[in-house]
């Protein structure tokens, strides 16, 4: 099968192969796409937690993402961890010499198990510079109190941080709710001119370490197949539910989800 698009991940690294660069690039082969990648940091992790975190130098993930992309040219870019100032200024300047379009930001800031992955000096270049130059932002419930400060217990204020985030000059928002305790999970599209809602009974396990990871690479991987961004979280929402529902079990904690779960392998190896 031909790739249907290509796509270029700037993110951290995760040694468990649960989330981080590694769940992208389950999640973008696995539906079909050609991933390509500029790690901003090496984790040793697993599912009970963060180890340790080596960032990469910024000079040398603006050389990823700038030579990578002169060759292969990406139909969108997926961005996760940058911990620092100095990469997010990278990474920007990186964007605009390569004239990325699509660009889809998950703004990670905390480990499921807790462990902080980003400084408050640049939670705040994100707010003010990043946001502005990106097509779609997805927010868990923690990482949209961080941003907006303001707490969020409802759908209500979920839509009230989305707005504040469109305040902040962001284009779409997709908050996912899955944090917020409730049978039924709502993931909410927003932006200027309307607001989706998109509902998922709840499924009963721990294992959802990387979902966020995985979620954005998905909207990256449709969206730069031609869909609309509003479609794109829709099919991307199924697909990450699908794989949580298969309940790998994998590890002694919050274990990761089933990025195999679109493939039906018809071809028998011998």
């Amino acid at each position: 099968m031909k790739p249907r698009s290509k796509i270029l991940i700037i993110a951290g690294s995760d040694s468990s192969g649960g989330a981080g660069i590694q769940a992208d690039i389950k999640t973008i082969t696995a539906l079909g796409s050609y991933a390509m990648t500029a790690i901003t940091a090496v984790t040793s992790q697993n599912t009970l937690g963060v180890k340790s975190i080596v960032p990469i130098n910024p000079i040398e993930i603006s050389s990823q993402i700038e030579f990578t992309s002169k060759d292969i040219q990406p139909d969108a870019v997926k961005i996760g961890m940058l911990h620092s100032c100095k990469v997010i200024k990278s990474v920007i300047h990186s964007l605009d010499l390569i004239k990325a379009k699509k660009i889809i930001l998950d703004p990670v800031m905390i480990a499921k198990g807790g462990a902080k992955l980003i400084n408050d000096k640049a939670i705040q270049l994100l707010k003010t510079k990043l946001i502005k130059k990106v097509s779609l932002i997805t927010p868990n419930v923690p990482e949209a109190e961080i941003l907006t400060k303001t707490k969020i217990k409802t759908k209500e204020d979920m839509i009230f941080a989305a707005s504040i985030l469109i305040e902040l000059g962001a284009k779409n928002v997709f908050m996912k709710g899955g944090h917020l305790e409730s049978e039924v999970v709502q993931d909410i599209f927003v932006n200027k001119k309307e607001i989706l809602i998109i509902k998922n009974k709840r499924i009963a396990t721990s294992n959802t370490h990387g979902t966020g990871c995985t979620l954005s690479s998905a909207i990256s991987t449709f969206y730069a197949c031609g869909k609309t961004l509003k479609r794109s979280c829709e099919l991307a929402t199924k697909y990450v539910n699908n794989s949580i529902r298969s309940n790998l079990n994998y590890g002694k904690g919050q274990g990761p989800i089933n990025h195999l779960s679109s493939i039906i392998v018809n071809k028998k190896f011998k």
